[in-house]
């Protein structure tokens, strides 16, 4: 009875790992491929409760989440041939297990193929722009072309690559007082160019300005002698008016302008009696 017992814990201890091996979990977070002598089977296994063959097959786990591979910093030259020290990194998903194992194997394989994959592809663009670009301007858009043909490359490894992007670009220390120099050059060089436009264009508006102002003083000259010329016109021919009807009373009344301005007090005047000036005080 007792070696019944026995038999029967045996047994069940042998049941319990046989289903122990046969079955397997995968995480909300991972995937699986089974592997059986050494060959990946195909398929692949998503998060829940899956079975394999006992001894004869095993599951190897994969990331599904996004990965990020940083770098390590190295020296690119620019269009304008400055050596740059570019420290980058690279977000990635694997995407398909079975063709990353079959391929780079593991984690560590597929960086050494990323990095390969994104150095060539970041020195190629930026061996196309110049160190002012890339250090200001067009970063962005090398980048968003850089992860695009990096992408391109690793889906030959079921890899998927989601950003790259450039953390530091330094200057070797020996190239960064050259290259300050010669940028404070070319920005007083700038600042001339930029001042001189600006007085040449002030000198442009003032001399505008003059003009203006010449032609308009010359029109306001213009019109005013006109219209003086008109006046003194209107005032001659009233006045030629005025006299043409009556002779005698526009004399009188000239005359005693004439005396009111002259015969002032204090004031002595040697005439003849026959002068016609005092015609109208005899």
């Amino acid at each position: 009875m007792q070696k019944k017992g026995t038999i029967l814990v045996v047994i069940l201890f042998i049941v319990a790992l046989a289903v122990s091996q046969a079955l397997f979990v995968v995480d909300q977070t991972q995937q699986a491929i089974v592997i059986m002598m050494g060959k990946p089977m195909q398929g692949t296994y998503g998060p829940g409760l899956h079975f394999k063959l006992p001894l004869v097959q095993q599951v190897v786990y994969f990331e599904k989440r996004i990965l990020l591979y940083d770098a390590a910093p190295t020296e690119i030259l620019t269009k304008d041939k400055k050596n740059l020290v570019v420290d980058n990194y690279t977000k990635w998903k694997i995407v398909n297990p079975l063709k990353f194992y079959k391929t780079v194997k593991n984690v560590r394989g597929a960086q050494a193929r990323l990095d390969d994959i994104v150095y060539a592809h970041l020195r190629v663009e930026l061996g196309q722009h110049d160190l002012s670009d890339i250090v200001s301007k067009s970063r962005s858009e090398i980048m968003t072309t850089v992860t695009d043909k990096s992408a391109g490359r690793a889906q030959d490894y079921g890899i998927a690559v989601i950003d790259v992007r450039i953390k530091r670009a330094d200057l070797p220390e020996q190239n960064e007082k050259h290259v300050f120099d010669r940028m404070r050059a070319e920005r007083e060089r700038q600042a001339k160019q930029y001042r001189s436009e600006g007085e040449e264009e002030s000198k442009k508006i003032t001399a505008k300005a003059d003009m203006e102002r010449t032609i308009i003083l010359a029109k306001a000259y213009k019109e005013a002698e006109e219209s003086r010329g008109e006046g003194d016109a209107k005032s001659i021919k009233i006045y030629a008016d005025a006299y043409q009807k009556d002779v005698n009373f526009f004399e009188f009344v000239r005359s005693l302008e004439a005396y009111r301005k002259s015969l002032k007090s204090d004031t002595t005047f040697v005439v003849t009696p026959d002068s016609r000036f005092l015609k109208y005080l005899k």
